[in-house]
């Protein structure tokens, strides 16, 4: 089927006049293993050769105007030019075989990569976009070296899966991993059969399901039995369990091979995104390997692309698009023109490029580095002191504060603690990740920190101990604007077991910022024992298969001889 789209007259808008296109649906793509896979062609007036652009997804490429990760519309890139392959991967929607989540994207990716280059009308040069999994599985199939695939652009995805996508510091992504598995779960039930009135109510019920994950779902033990999917047999998708399972994280992890490559790679992360130091990792690895690699950081979410982003407005060139706020317009415009420069090289074209572009919290600006991390970048030490204080040097005598932790009823964590309430403005995207005003249990800790900027990688250090067999332990950085919002920059978590000495050491890494401390605000370290349903309680027991928990005490201490700190660096 195709579809002939009259085009309106966009020269203002796209600096060209744009090209008629013709869409075609369901263009079948044979597999190596027979497999045959559907993809919409969007393919402009003319004979071409033009550069190929190319998404595969498991949202449904019929959606993907609506994809939020993408960022492209592909009918608007065939009217600027290219043919624009969108491709349903293996088990999902239109296309055949049955889905194992990453699975089958290097081989799928790779030849699929092939039959693009190879479509009438290409230039024999395919360019990889979208973001997520979307993003993914453009690594998997660069480490297949394709024929004809001659650039990538993945945004906002992860590194190594059991830091971020599927755990954590030993953490279950739980938030993310079940709320996912029963969004995506509508194909899934499609595929199972059934007449028309049996889907609609096992759809019903997994809606249901999805509107109690905070009362029901999360709460259920043991975690890795996962038996809110199993009550409408929807498979895990990326799994619960994976934690356990060595071939999950396996199948998606992009560490290791950075070596195999070799083609231009463009990323966009997003400050308060759930992958962004996988997307900063994997930019870093290219850079260090002197491949064609540029880094693109906003202050966005997985989700939110537009200012406000939460409750934190950061002014209206922070929106990723419609707005002009980089050399070749907004980020559309310049995934765009990389792509042009790469996969139509031209010899008049304009290739100077700031390898790293990065939006400035606080400041609330664009700036252009030479690297990431920032190489002028200098790591400073706050320790913890009583009172709630921030300090340069270690405390003196021997202190310790209790965090309040129980297992049993796991939102705990939202109250007072000593009189401090943390509204942290905007968080983590996604479920559980506190994206709104929350009030949390445990200690925070604050310094003055006007006209600091922070930006770089951050870590804290904690000295702890516990009555339990295993505990966990949540640092987050936050802002505290004069108005005493306590808007959160990066936070991380570790899961582990007591030291048989009675003190354990903890370093945590908090991921990335990048925030100036303006004039009134100041620097505040708030470390709790959960984050849940962010990530899975603790229950304190040690085995985290079992049903059963219980309950016990955390500290942490600051003095002289156990200096628990946050290490931030510094950009002068």
């Amino acid at each position: 089927m195709s579809l002939a789209v009259d085009p309106c007259d966009a020269e203002a808008v796209y600096g060209g006049r744009p090209a008629e296109v013709t869409v075609r649906y369901d263009v079948p793509a044979r597999m190596r293993d027979g497999v045959t896979l559907r993809a919409n062609v969007y393919r402009p007036s003319g004979t071409g050769p033009w550069p190929t652009l190319l998404m595969r997804t498991p949202y449904s490429k019929d959606r993907q105007v609506m994809d939020v990760w993408c960022g492209l519309d592909p009918l608007q890139a065939a009217r600027r030019g290219f043919l624009v392959v969108t491709q349903d991967v293996r088990g999902r929607f239109a296309s055949g075989g049955g889905w194992e989540p990453f699975r089958f994207e290097r081989q799928d990716g790779a030849d699929t990569v092939a039959w693009a280059a190879a479509l009438p009308g290409s230039n024999g040069r395919v360019g990889m976009y979208s973001g997520s999994y979307c993003g993914n599985v453009q690594w998997l199939a660069a480490a297949a070296r394709p024929r004809g695939l001659a650039a990538i652009s993945p945004a906002l995805t992860w590194s190594e899966p059991l830091d971020g996508l599927l755990a954590r510091g030993g953490a279950v992504e739980l938030g993310l991993a079940a709320r996912w598995a029963l969004e995506n779960a509508a194909d899934c039930l499609d595929r199972a059969g059934g007449d028309a009135a049996e889907r609609r109510r096992r759809a019903d019920a997994v809606v249901a399901e999805w509107d109690r994950l905070p009362e029901r779902g999360y709460r259920e033990l043991p975690v890795g039995d996962v038996a809110l999917l199993r009550r409408h047999r929807v498979p895990a998708l990326g799994g619960l369990r994976a934690i356990d399972n060595a071939e999950a994280a396996r199948w998606s992890r992009v560490t290791g091979l950075y070596d195999r490559v070799t083609v231009p790679s463009l990323h966009t992360a997003g400050w308060y995104d759930i992958f962004l130091q996988g997307t900063l990792d994997n930019h870093a690895a290219m850079a260090a390997r002197g491949r064609d690699s540029r880094l693109v950081v906003g202050p966005w979410t997985h989700h939110a692309f537009d200012d406000p982003v939460g409750q934190q407005s950061y002014g209206m060139r922070a929106a990723r698009v419609g707005v002009p706020a980089h050399a070749d317009g907004d980020w559309n415009d310049l995934q765009l023109a990389w792509f042009r420069r790469r996969l139509a090289p031209d010899p008049q074209a304009d290739a100077a490029e700031a390898p790293v572009r990065i939006f400035v919290m606080g400041r609330n600006a664009w700036r252009d580095e030479p690297c990431w991390p920032p190489a002028r970048a200098v790591a400073q030490r706050w320790y913890l002191h009583p009172g709630g204080r921030l300090a340069p040097r270690r405390g003196g005598r021997r202190e310790r504060e209790r965090l309040p932790v129980r297992p049993g009823r796991p939102g705990a964590d939202r109250g007072r603690a000593r009189g401090a309430v943390a509204r942290d403005a905007v968080g983590p995207d996604g479920p559980g990740g506190g994206g709104g005003p929350l009030r949390r249990a445990g200690v925070h800790l604050r310094a003055a920190a006007r006209g600091r900027e922070v930006t770089g990688r951050v870590r804290a250090v904690l000295y702890t101990g516990a009555t339990l067999p295993s505990a966990d332990w949540v640092v987050r950085l936050c802002d505290v604007h004069p108005d005493g919002r306590s808007v959160n920059l990066c936070d991380g978590i570790v899961r582990a077991a007591a030291d048989p000495s009675g003190t354990g050491r903890h370093e945590i890494d908090l991921w990335s910022t990048s925030n100036v401390f303006l004039r009134g605000h100041r620097l505040r370290v708030h470390v709790t024992g959960s984050s849940f349903p962010r990530w899975d309680r603790n229950l304190g027991t040690g085995d985290q298969r079992a049903a059963r928990y219980r309950a016990g005490r955390q500290w942490v201490f600051h003095d002289l001889r156990r200096p628990s700190h946050i290490e931030v660096p510094v950009v002068s």
